[in-house]
């Protein structure tokens, strides 16, 4: 079954085992300095897990893995444009099963800034590919997330653009499941609410909230269901509920930082300051790198900050 996931492109740690195997790199090995930095990286030591894709790169040269989880430390620290000097050289060495992820980092890259037309060149470049392969759920999931990207940096019409695009994507694969074709509706719908939403018409975003529903209840898929609450607090958000907004994002997914940095702006409406900045420094915690991250965290450590 299809579902658009927002990866956090780190790879994860393996478990040990007697011998070494080409996914167990050899202590002391580039491959076993990289994969000791992403667990300090995912552990909020970005300067400790820079010091050991450094060394990696000592040992390996220009190494693939270690360029692309050196922009990743560093767009976690706020670091930018280093970030993407490092991304720059890793997309001209990805292997072709890695091209991908090379774009798809330096999108999320531009989508810490909130630069979210600099992210479509990247996030086009993967589209036009797996559209050429007729691989049409991922081209579809590409747009979505660029739309995303879009609508979470304030630009509506473009992200309706991407949207439309991805909806259409999605209608060349004649061979989806009815639960399927029902979760692709849903996410249609969904979008077309948060839209609703963004544009202050709360109506049009009720009646695609409940068509949302209507579409995630066919689907009958247990493992979307968190979304929906997700999307009835991003409905009320806008509306100006906070109440509603807050009671609905705790029914949904508080490990994305998306959720957290909602809420605490919805508890830092309603005057409650040390509630919203508990979900401010929550989100802070998080030390992944996706498209849900790069809009929570710079907003997080703004208004923790003192920031507006």
């Amino acid at each position: 079954m299809f579902r658009i996931i927002w990866i956090a492109l780190l790879f994860l740690p393996l478990s040990h085992a007697q011998q070494t195997t080409p996914s167990q790199p050899a202590p002391g090995s580039a491959a076993d300095l990289v994969k000791q930095g992403e667990k300090l990286s995912r552990e909020g030591k970005q300067d400790q897990a820079l010091a050991l894709y450094a060394k990696a790169m000592e040992k390996a040269g220009d190494m693939y893995q270690a360029q692309l989880d050196t922009g990743i430390a560093l767009d976690l620290k706020g670091q930018y444009d280093e970030a993407r000097e490092h991304l720059a050289k890793a997309i001209e060495m990805a292997p072709q099963d890695s091209k991908a992820q090379a774009l798809r980092t330096m999108a999320i890259s531009y989508a810490f800034q909130g630069d979210a037309t600099k992210a479509s060149e990247f996030e086009l470049k993967v589209f036009t590919a797996r559209q050429a392969q007729s691989d049409f759920v991922g081209a579809a999931e590409i747009c979505n997330e660029q739309a995303r990207i879009f609508l979470e940096s304030g630009d509506v019409d473009n992200a309706n653009k991407w949207y439309t695009l991805g909806h259409e994507t999605i209608g060349y694969k004649t061979d989806l499941s009815d639960p399927d074709k029902n979760l692709w509706l849903f996410r249609w719908e969904s979008a077309e609410a948060r839209m609703a939403a963004r544009r202050g018409d709360s109506a049009g975003a009720q009646q695609h909230v409940a068509a949302a529903k209507t579409a995630l209840d066919k689907a009958n898929d247990p493992d979307q269901a968190q979304f929906y609450p997700y999307l009835t607090g991003y409905v009320a958000f806008y509306a100006g509920d906070y109440k509603t907004a807050i009671a609905e994002l705790q029914k949904a997914n508080e490990k994305d930082p998306f959720i957290l940095v909602m809420e605490g702006q919805a508890y830092e409406k309603s005057g409650n300051a040390a509630k919203a900045k508990e979900c401010y420094g929550k989100v802070l915690q998080i030390n992944i790198h996706n498209p849900t991250n790069a809009f929570a965290r710079p907003l997080a450590q703004k208004k923790l900050q003192g920031g507006a």
